[in-house]
């Protein structure tokens, strides 16, 4: 009879630990599974259903929030604000002041070659010696040809491309004979209209905030990855519009000369 008992004692603890068992694994799926759900939400692209939603709900408000700043940063060129690791100087024309930015950390050697020349006074008095309506004005040439200029290094430098930066109208950009042939000569982007949709720029790989920007004030996405942009026009688009429109002659050389009289640097 003990052994009976015994026996029943010990085959009910065997049964109790069975379904302990059993019940802890299902637990642990069920966990799993639910981590494995998560995992593809996250996955999963926003539709616009969802991001509608989201946008109601604080948390989701803070998170756009975010994203707008880093958008920002990630893209210099939508902001008129200098930021601490930018530079900034004034151009001062005969037509009338320039405030530029610069973009040191993702231009350094042009940046670099801009600065220096500005500060060493080699700008100063050059003509601006080709501007073309809708399109650019180009400088920085001491013979006023086209044909001269040279960097600080004592030879043309390489291009610096950057997906951060882009032709947009007040886009400051090397002019260059080629690739790796930068100098001194420089050219400000005027024109109004990217002569694209943004449905086609988007299309062809760029960004949706500047396909966007593009469509909004125009530029020049045609010479995107062929000359290096290392500025951005912050105030002062009335005086490049203003040297863009005078009468020219050959070689879209304004009849009369319209002169750089200084650059100052405000911001290193």
């Amino acid at each position: 009879m003990k052994k009976m008992i015994f026996s029943m004692l010990t085959l009910f603890l065997f049964m109790t630990l069975v379904a302990c068992g059993t019940e802890k694994q299902d637990v642990q799926k069920e966990n799993i599974d639910e981590q494995v759900e998560e995992t593809e939400k996250l996955e999963q692209p926003e539709e616009p259903e969802e991001v509608g939603e989201a946008e109601q709900a604080d948390p989701a408000d803070e998170q756009e929030t975010t994203n707008t700043k880093e958008e920002t940063t990630m893209y210099p060129q939508l902001s008129n604000e200098v930021a601490a690791n930018e530079a900034l100087v004034v151009m001062n024309t005969t037509l009338g002041p320039i405030k530029i930015k610069l973009f040191p950390e993702l231009a350094p050697k042009t940046v670099e070659n801009f600065l220096t020349h500005a500060e060493n006074g080699y700008y100063d008095g050059i003509i601006f010696h080709r501007v073309i309506n809708d399109f650019m004005i180009q400088g920085g040439d001491p013979t006023g040809t086209g044909m001269g200029g040279e960097s600080i290094y004592g030879d043309t430098f390489e291009d610096e491309f950057s997906m951060q930066l882009f032709n947009l109208r007040g886009a400051l950009s090397m002019a260059n004979a080629g690739p790796g042939t930068n100098g001194s000569q420089f050219f400000i982007v005027q024109a109004s209209s990217a002569h694209a949709s943004v449905e086609q720029l988007k299309n062809g790989g760029w960004p949706e905030e500047i396909a966007k920007a593009y469509g909004e004030t125009g530029g020049t996405p045609h010479l995107d990855q062929k000359h290096t942009v290392f500025g951005q026009v912050v105030e002062g688009m009335d005086t490049v519009d203003k040297i863009a429109t005078v009468k020219t002659g050959a070689q879209d050389k304004p009849a009369e000369d319209v002169k750089i009289e200084s650059i100052e640097i405000l911001q290193k």
